[in-house]
């Protein structure tokens, strides 16, 4: 049985609930928790070229549950990496609620949503979680599954060529996040998703984080952004001029 750590987070707060946005991957996310436990979540696509779904989705889901953002002990947002627009999109979503109803944000990184997604059928120990970054590498990172199927990270995010993740993970079960080409003999694939917070170790996303200073993890700089710098020989002015 899983431990649900959302709940130690969520007792410090008079009313104890949560709401999650993930949307790192093509499977957007958006969860309620209460008193530490999952009340609802919704999926929705993520994507290039899709309109936003997430927020829609908010509205939905805390007009089903009777909850408007004001009685929140916070807003919980996956850090990434994953896509960059989709990233960016539910962090603006996050940071957004979290200032207008003034909560707390946290930030809780998908690759660990994406371990609780098979941390129950896990034994407890370590495990490799790893993402596409493009250009022929992974996002990497160690993770450790406890007893009672909780996650926790046991290194920091890398980004390495498959050849040196087949070296780094020989002999570990190792997951390929939704959407990620997967080289023969991988233990399965898994999704990152809001409602997984639960079994997410606390320590990984429980300390709030700045709402005027905060960002994903995007793991590298957006594509267009690589090919307008390449194109123009200079970075890209921060406030987007020529």
């Amino acid at each position: 049985m899983s431990v649900d750590v959302a709940s130690q987070v969520t007792a410090a707060y008079p009313l104890s609930s949560l709401l999650v946005i993930e949307g790192s991957t093509t499977a957007g996310s958006v969860a309620l928790f209460s008193g530490g436990a999952l009340v609802t979540v919704c999926s929705v696509p993520m994507g290039a070229g899709r309109e936003d779904h997430l927020f829609p989705a908010v509205q939905r889901l805390l007009a089903e549950a009777r909850v408007s953002v004001h009685p929140l002990a916070g807003v919980v947002c996956g850090a990434g990496p994953g896509s960059f627009t989709s990233l960016r999109i539910a962090a603006s979503l996050a940071k957004g609620i979290a200032h207008g109803a003034s909560l707390p944000l946290f930030a809780v990184p998908s690759l660990l949503l994406a371990a609780a997604d098979a941390s129950e059928t896990l034994p407890a120990g370590p495990v490799v979680v790893h993402a596409d970054a493009l250009r022929g590498e992974r996002y990497v990172l160690d993770v450790t599954v406890g007893v009672h199927g909780e996650v926790s990270a046991a290194s920091s995010l890398r980004r390495m060529s498959m050849d040196h993740l087949d070296i780094h993970a020989a002999g570990l079960p190792r997951l390929a996040v939704l959407g990620s080409p997967s080289p023969s003999g991988e233990y399965r694939v898994v999704t990152p998703s809001a409602a997984h917070l639960g079994r997410v170790a606390l320590s990984a996303w429980a300390e709030a984080v700045p709402l005027d200073q905060w960002e994903p993890q995007y793991g590298r700089l957006a594509e267009a952004q690589v090919k307008w710098e390449a194109s123009h020989g200079a970075l890209l002015p921060v406030d987007g001029g020529a």
